[in-house]
């Protein structure tokens, strides 16, 4: 089954041309089935980049989803057209009596900032609030899940004295999660941050579950039952060029970044990347739409309810 998709969205033509079944809007309305209904509040400034990262995941399952766009309500973004923003995307404010199955809140290249010195962190924090009455699963991806888990539970960032970027070499720790159905033991995955979340201080939380971590840069992705809740700090969703974009904005900036490590072959960045992660983030977040699939309510009108949160 396809991801609904409004026709003039560029992640319409994009992943149609890659053979990710997609559908109008307009042809979803005439099928008896209720599609799943997934937002994507997104945070990243390069938005229809993020766009079709999210959608060629989520929308390579065998389910019909509805994908609806979110942005903050008062912020403003300098990095993509306002006709884009203004055609494809509503504000948290006015999705806020809607029900979602499920909702991912993308990072965003403020990790340097204190929480509470983010504009819209009032309002961020509403938004996870509201999570817990009108969303069935929420993924919290890199800054977003890191804002998650430190909003839910007090759990702080560190900053790192280097960044952590680079394709780095994972463990799966809990084999037997829905979401790692079909995983290796052991994968890489691309990093791109200057903070991290300890592993003695979300082990310190009762109730949270580490999946996935690694040796070299910590914990990837955290389980929260409690919260319906799933927090994500690297970046499953990177497409195969991406680390290679970050490092060349970074070097045209003046930033002190290395190369991205074990990522270019030889690490030699005159060198094409190779994509050695596509097939695990496909298992991921088709797991957790699965998961999603098999336990919302039928009626949205009753996500949120003490029964869903069982």
């Amino acid at each position: 089954m396809p991801i609904t998709l409004p026709k003039d969205l560029p992640a319409f033509k994009v992943l149609r041309e890659e053979g990710v079944m997609v559908m109008s809007d307009r042809r979803a309305e005439r099928q008896d089935i209720r599609p799943l209904k997934i937002g994507l509040l997104n945070l990243m400034p390069k938005k229809i980049q993020t766009e079709n990262q999210f959608a060629r995941l989520i929308g390579a399952t065998p389910l019909q989803i509805h994908f609806s766009l979110i942005r903050m309500s008062a912020h403003k973004t300098r990095n993509t057209a306002a006709a884009h923003m203004e055609e494809f995307y509503r504000p948290f404010q006015a999705v806020k009596n809607e029900k979602f199955d499920g909702l991912i809140i993308t990072g965003a290249p403020i990790e340097h900032l204190p929480f509470e010195e983010v504009t819209y962190w009032d309002e961020l924090q509403e938004v996870m609030d509201w999570t817990q009455s009108n969303v069935h699963s929420t993924f919290g991806v890199c800054w977003g899940g890191m804002a998650m888990i430190n909003h839910f539970h007090g759990v702080p960032k560190h900053m790192l004295k280097q960044k952590a970027f680079g394709c780095f070499r994972h463990e799966n720790m809990a084999a037997g999660s829905p979401l790692l159905r079909g995983f290796s033991d052991s994968f890489v995955v691309p990093v791109s941050r200057w903070t991290e979340m300890r592993a003695a201080e979300i082990d310190a939380v009762a109730g949270l579950k580490t999946l996935l971590g690694s040796s070299e840069v910590g914990p990837c992705l955290v389980e929260d039952p409690a919260h319906r809740a799933y927090y994500i700090f690297n970046h499953f969703e990177y497409d195969s060029h991406t680390l290679k974009e970050e490092y060349e904005r970074d070097l045209a900036n003046g930033s002190a970044v290395g190369v991205p490590v074990n990522y270019f072959p030889d690490d030699d960045p005159a060198k094409e990347p190779r994509n050695r992660w596509r097939s695990h983030a496909h298992l991921l977040y088709g797991n957790w739409i699965n998961e999603i699939y098999q336990s919302t309510p039928f009626d949205l009108a009753r996500i949120g309810e003490p029964a869903d949160a069982s």
